[in-house]
């Protein structure tokens, strides 16, 4: 009997632990196109870009429940067949399972626009990190496409290190739509009173330059320069490896509140930025959430998924009750959040006032479904628990 899980993140690692500790004793193998052991991807655009990326103190510790794991790295799963149990790598080596575990997570979006290729970044891995920081220190200017969380965090280590920053966007304020209106404009605010200037509003036509991109073309007809450019805008799932399959794959992997995948009798569930399922603690609608701790929370339950299936015991069916979890450290100032403001239709401030620390409860009707709080955790704690009476 053996398990694949494809991909090598934090999903991944935890999957691989709770199957080990529900009870499967056949073999494991982890698949990741990485040549790293999972590690902690937060820090690649705040910490380690700014002071150096060191791989060692980035990878989580491995509990020695997986000691016997075996890791494929450097090679990816290219195709699946379901019907056959059979994954097929890059590399041309083939892989049979019994069970299987889809944990390929999100790549960045690419603008599909005119212009060169080269010269565009993008922040997803320890090596995308290594050759945005390596550019970074021989540069005084950056151009910053998007202007989600990391783009906004590229941005400010960048104007820790010095450099000049702008940041475009078609938004209307960044990182507006898991913020809102309000928080969002004292965002900017901030951002730009630490010297950073945005293009909100406006579309990218087109990158600059001959052989390597060198500015874009607005929409508006302007043009801006920099001497590094960073697309952040966005995130695509890695579901390509999975078709042919008749799976949903029209936003990542839909799966049911265990993680099993729908639409297939194998033991295969799916974890982390690429699961899509319902949250029961705020409506029944399958959603995709990149936030932190939701790989932890779907492979631990995941794992005693494929565990039960492959042992012949009875799959726990319970509500997905977790609480999304994100955090982002901007200059000095650090932002909390607990549930899903981005579903709000109205926000209100609780704690402090905009200009320092504060506390936001984001509301749909009547119904609190998510916080935010800027160097204010100790106001924060009492909400996990608010919303976990939603259970």
């Amino acid at each position: 009997m053996s398990v694949a899980i494809v991909g090598g993140g934090l999903g991944a690692l935890r999957t691989a632990e709770s199957l080990v500790t529900a009870g499967y004793t056949g073999e494991v193998t982890v698949i990741s196109d990485e040549n790293f052991f999972p590690y902690n991807r937060p820090p690649l655009s705040k910490e380690a870009l700014k002071g150096g990326i060191e791989t060692e103190a980035l990878e989580f510790k491995r509990k020695t429940s997986v000691d016997n794991v075996n890791w494929i790295l450097g090679d990816r799963a290219s195709q699946v067949s379901l019907a056959n149990k059979s994954l097929t790598l890059a590399s041309g080596g083939t892989l049979d399972f019994e069970g299987l575990a889809i944990a390929t997570g999100i790549r960045p979006r690419r603008l599909s626009v005119e212009g060169p290729t080269l010269g565009r970044h993008t922040l997803r891995t320890i090596d995308d990190a290594k050759s945005l920081r390596s550019t970074l220190q021989n540069s005084k200017t950056l151009l910053v496409v998007g202007a989600g969380f990391i783009g906004c965090e590229v941005a400010a280590t960048a104007r820790l290190l010095g450099l000049s920053v702008t940041v475009v966007a078609i938004d209307e304020q960044p990182m507006v739509r898991p913020l809102g209106l309000d928080l969002a404009s004292e965002l900017r605010r901030r951002h730009e009173a630490k010297g950073v200037q945005f293009h909100l509003g406006v579309g990218i036509e087109a990158f600059t330059g001959e052989e390597v991109a060198t500015g874009v073309r607005l929409s508006d007809g302007s043009e801006l320069y920099a001497d590094v450019i960073v697309e952040a805008i966005g995130s695509v799932p890695n579901t390509e490896w999975l078709s042919g399959n008749d799976l949903e794959l029209s936003d990542g992997v839909l799966v049911d509140e265990s993680m099993q995948v729908v639409g297939t009798d194998v033991p295969a569930v799916a974890v982390g930025d690429i699961a899509r399922y319902p949250h029961r603690l705020f409506d029944d609608i399958p959603r995709r959430i990149e936030h932190w701790n939701l790989p932890t929370e779907t492979g631990r339950r995941a794992g005693k998924t494929l565990a039960a299936r492959l042992c012949g015991q009875e799959v726990l069916i319970e509500p997905v009750n977790f609480i999304p979890t994100f955090w982002s450290d901007q200059y000095e100032y650090n932002i909390q959040s607990f549930g899903m403001p981005g579903i709000a239709d109205r926000q209100e401030l609780a704690f402090g006032n905009w200009e320092n620390e504060l506390v936001v409860e984001y509301f749909r009707g009547d119904d609190l479904v998510g916080v935010v709080g800027i160097d204010s955790v100790p106001q924060l704690v009492p909400y996990r628990s608010r919303l976990m009476k939603r259970a």
